[in-house]
């Protein structure tokens, strides 16, 4: 983990108690984790099915050493562990006296299922009257699918996301990426609720959604599509883009890709770099309506001249001319990114089995606090005992519950 930092961290005194399973949920409570909250999950039986998640498609596998899904660590680390049967009297109180000590309830169990189990905000609001009641779910707590289970791939069907790419036929982005970002906007609502409860004195239910998420994501694309009737998730066609908003292949097989607005500041600029300054002197692309009228003709023209050099080098050229150009990496290579370590967007853990590997760091930099991954994810009830104990139960007491959550 993060070498500990005399700093204080941003949500220290904050406690979150979690009842949920794989990540859109539980990824929410590991990015309060990384900024300083005490989140407790709760797990019953076998525990989340994500700890048997072992791998996609076949081919990509998650598995530890141990046997254990990597998976269930990023979507858990920062957390501790209880194992508490709802459904029974002992596991209800115990969870009960957690909710009275809890600034923030956070599941994504279906509507109908907390409704039964008692955990909607109705219920336990009673219980404590300050709660933050979080939700995440597959479509929203309204319409004819909220009480439909969902997955990110179908949150990415149903938004559009599947398009969004450019391709021409449906495209899944790995690995739960709309997972990742329903993560980070349902920590967006449950901060916003705190910050509403500090000022006014209220508890309140915030609800997030894959769907909710994805179209949040595709805000621009659906402005344009509802505003002008045009699609901007039409194929991406090389030929029919700028040079200057594109990608080249470069001489050993690596991609570059570059972005500059507004183009006429960069033109003459970009042609003296790559070498083609005859190019300001031709009448057929001294405007921006000529060169956009002749964009499959430049960019041939160009994939000639991207050839004669490897990446780095044209990298290097641009780079020194304070031009907008970017190496295309693999997720390798990004490991390895001189301005992600540099920054910290990418810091040493200790994984069990593996030892010190890299993984994403918290994004954003305070000055007078500190955040980021401190442990992996628990084991099954691994801190039961403690978390009882500070709610006053006794050895007799904690032994009840935890023969029951067993049994």
């Amino acid at each position: 983990m993060e070498e500990k930092s005399r700093q204080s961290m941003p949500l220290e005194g904050i406690r979150i108690l979690e009842y949920a399973i794989y990540h859109a949920g539980p990824g929410c409570g590991a990015i309060l984790g990384d900024l300083g909250a005490d989140v407790i999950k709760i797990e019953t039986g076998e525990g989340d099915p994500e700890r048997g998640w072992k791998g996609i498609d076949g081919n990509v596998q998650f598995i530890l050493p141990n046997d254990e899904s990597l998976m269930f660590h990023v979507s858990n680390r920062n957390k501790r562990g209880i194992c508490l049967d709802l459904r029974k009297e002992n596991g209800r109180a115990a969870f009960l006296k957690l909710i009275e000590k809890t600034d923030v309830f956070l599941t994504n169990l279906r509507h109908d299922t907390k409704l039964k189990l008692g955990l909607d905000y109705r219920t336990l609001s009673r219980v404590n009257p300050r709660l933050i009641h979080a939700n995440v779910t597959g479509y929203g707590p309204e319409g004819p699918l909220k009480n439909l289970g969902a997955y990110d791939p179908a949150g990415q069907a149903r938004s559009g996301m599947m398009y969004a790419s450019g391709s021409k036929e449906p495209t899944l982005m790995h690995l739960a990426v709309l997972d990742q970002a329903t993560a980070i906007a349902a920590s967006h609502a449950i901060l916003t609720a705190l910050f509403v409860r500090e000022r006014r004195g209220i508890g309140q239910e915030v609800h997030v959604s894959l769907f909710s998420t994805a179209l949040w994501l595709l805000h621009s694309n659906l402005t344009v599509a509802g505003v002008l009737g045009v699609d901007p998730g039409l194929p991406w066609d090389r030929t029919k883009n700028s040079p200057l908003r594109n990608c080249f292949r470069c001489k050993g097989g690596d991609w570059i890709m570059g972005v500059h607005h507004p183009e006429k500041n960069w033109w003459a600029i970009f042609c003296e770099a790559t070498g083609l300054t005859r190019l300001l002197d031709d009448p057929r692309y001294s405007t921006p309506d000529g060169r956009q009228e002749r964009c499959a003709e430049l960019v041939g023209i160009f994939d000639e001249v991207f050839m004669t050099k490897t990446r780095d080098e044209w990298i290097e050229i641009f780079q020194a001319r304070e031009m907008m150009f970017s190496p295309v990496q693999n997720i390798y290579e990004v490991l390895g990114d001189i301005q992600a370590l540099a920054n910290r967007y990418l810091v040493e853990a200790e994984v069990g089995g593996i030892g010190k590997v890299k993984i994403p760091g918290y994004p954003i930099h305070f000055s007078a606090c500190s955040a980021g991954t401190r442990s992996m994810g628990p084991g099954i009830g691994e801190h039961t005992d403690g978390i009882l104990k500070e709610l006053g139960y006794s050895e007799a007491e904690i032994a009840a519950v935890k023969e029951e959550a067993a049994s």
